[in-house]
């Protein structure tokens, strides 16, 4: 039985990340709202059911038969040993866990830079905020949450090729769609930097050649960075600090 992703049509957001560890291994599975006839309909149905035990808060959710699994870093801690992305050493199997779930961290942080006062409003009722929050975010924070996920990388004791153990886990694909959405968002600030992280990007080049990802990447199906996702490109929020 197919996996079934329920994500916001029209954007990468949170639910490429499950996306991305999906199509790395070939798994039969369904992006339900993108579906003719389904729409974002099918995913507010089970998210306001009033029978579903285990009903979800928010997308993205995933289903696999009866089973439903939200939040991401929670999907793919249930779908890494079942797509071969988990080390089997089930200790380091929390260590990936732990780096996903800072991963959660920094994209939350992603998010407010453009929406630092409220998501109910519209960018431009806080872009002067959003300016100074985006300043503040790349110089602490791009730093903090690069140079961390660096030195993890360069540490690993089986090699700087992978961020735990040594092969390909799904938080290396996470880092992957990280790296991408921070230079699709702030490219001079990614520029400027660069070169102080040569393992994460050489991580991202790896995993861009990956078969399956750059079948994937090539596809329709991988939708283009745009302003209603989580990495949005606002010129006035990029700087060269």
């Amino acid at each position: 039985m197919a996996y079934e992703l329920y994500y916001w049509d029209g954007i990468q957001g949170r639910g490429e990340f499950v996306r991305l560890a999906l199509e790395e291994a070939g798994a039969d599975y369904i992006d339900i709202t993108r579906q003719p006839g389904r729409g974002t309909g099918a995913m507010f149905a089970v998210m306001e059911s009033e029978s579903e035990p285990h009903v979800p808060f928010a997308p993205p959710f995933l289903k696999d038969g009866d089973l439903i699994i939200p939040h991401v870093a929670n999907i793919l801690f249930y779908l890494g040993p079942k797509l071969g992305l988990a080390p089997d050493d089930e200790g380091l199997r929390y260590v990936v866990n732990g780096l996903q779930l800072t991963v959660t961290d920094f994209v939350a942080e992603v998010h407010d830079t453009h929406h630092p006062i409220d998501t109910s409003l519209y960018y431009e009722d806080q872009k002067e905020e959003a300016k100074a929050r985006s300043a503040a975010f790349i110089r602490e924070r791009i730093p903090k949450f690069l140079g961390y996920f660096e030195r993890v990388l360069r540490q690993n004791p089986e090699g700087p090729d992978h961020m735990v153990g040594n092969a390909l886990t799904y938080v290396d694909l996470s880092l992957f769609q990280v790296i991408e959405g921070l230079t699709y968002a702030f490219p001079k600030a990614m520029a400027n930097c660069k070169a102080e992280y040569p393992g994460l990007l050489a991580l991202r080049d790896a995993v861009t050649k990956r078969p399956n990802i750059a079948r994937y990447l090539a596809s329709p199906r991988r939708l283009a960075f745009n302003e209603e996702g989580i990495f949005r490109h606002y010129p006035e929020l990029d700087s060269a600090e």
